[in-house]
């Protein structure tokens, strides 16, 4: 609204009142003024509330953390590294009904994990960028069947379970020549972009300089078709380091903060002592049976309970059990909160 059409309404307001008044009588006393030392405080419900005690919720942010790891989701799985979309349906299903929530791998390794109290961080990863996984169908929407459709369906059902999820893509991901709209849609919804090289290559059988230009090329393709969506971890090809394991974290135009493995077991707590950037294990998604499935997801989180990570519900502090004090890692002292 602008002076004058302002000045106008006032006025117009200013003699609505006076005509008011003059039609009902002798207007009422104001009511005494409070003193503002006695004005009671807002009791909007928008007002956050503390988080609880600590030791309320049995938080413990030196716990281990699951990083799962997919391939396909295809209707006919072909080896232990497929799921089906049912079982990846029921999977997501299971995790959000034992209170956990998707965080991507950048915030895991940098240690953003701000979720309710009483809650589990889970990383949820996809190699490889195939279709299964991602596609755009003629509306712009992700294709049902996907696994990212899947993922925003378990999500509108589940309210608190954020649909956010890594992609490590090589060249030409999702079957999109360059990967621009695909990738363009993925991050501007709030899923995270990772490297998995140019072309999928096995670092340990690369001379450094190959390796270090396997890397930095995927890292291009990314920076490429998404300018804005610099990637900050890496999912190493069959799960193998260069000969230098560092090349795999840091080059000359690459820097990240973790690298992913294919392996067999949680992950240990950002703050925790014995977390390695350079070696961050996933867990790949499995069931209950086949080959190796006691090192599968389902395995594992039947496991979990009694050591995950849980959430304090308060991201400037790290809360756990005082028996877990030598755990932490020096670098986080001043945020402890043990009980």
């Amino acid at each position: 609204m602008n002076r004058v059409l302002g000045r106008r309404m006032t006025a117009l307001l200013g003699a609505v009142a006076l005509s008011l008044a003059a039609c009902s009588g002798p207007r009422p006393a104001p009511p005494p003024e409070v003193p503002p030392s006695e004005v009671p405080p807002p009791t909007d419900a928008a007002v956050a509330s503390p988080p609880p005690d600590p030791a309320e919720v049995g938080a413990n942010e030196l716990g281990l953390v699951p990083v799962l790891m997919y391939h396909r989701i295809v209707p006919e799985p072909a080896s232990p590294y497929d799921r089906s979309p049912a079982d990846f349906r029921a999977e997501l299903e299971r995790l959000a009904r034992e209170g956990y929530v998707p965080v991507t791998a950048a915030d895991f390794v940098s240690g953003r994990i701000e979720l309710p109290a009483g809650a589990h961080p889970v990383v949820l990863t996809f190699d490889d960028g195939t279709a299964s996984q991602f596609a755009l169908g003629p509306d712009g929407q992700p294709a049902p069947g996907t696994a990212v459709a899947i993922l925003l369906e378990v999500a509108r059902d589940h309210p608190g379970f954020t649909p956010v999820a890594t992609f490590y893509v090589n060249a030409d991901p999702f079957e999109e020549p360059g990967g621009a709209r695909s990738l363009r849609w993925l991050h501007e919804h709030g899923f995270e972009i990772g490297n998995h090289t140019a072309g999928h290559a096995n670092l340990g059988r690369l001379g450094a300089e190959q390796a270090r230009r396997q890397i930095a090329e995927g890292d291009r393709l990314i920076r490429q078709a998404v300018p804005e969506a610099a990637p900050v971890t890496l999912a190493l090809p069959f799960g193998v380091h260069p000969d230098d394991p560092e090349l795999a974290r840091r080059g000359d135009s690459y820097d990240y903060r973790g690298v992913m493995l294919v392996g067999a077991n949680p992950a240990p707590s950002p703050f925790a002592a014995k977390f390695d950037p350079l070696r961050v294990p996933r867990i790949r998604s499995q069931g209950s049976t086949g080959a190796e499935a006691e090192f599968g997801s389902a395995s594992w989180l039947d496991q979990l309970p009694s050591a995950r990570y849980t959430s304090d519900g308060d991201p400037d502090r790290i809360s756990f059990p005082r028996r877990l004090d030598t755990e932490l890692a020096a670098e986080f002292r001043a945020k402890a909160a043990p009980y």
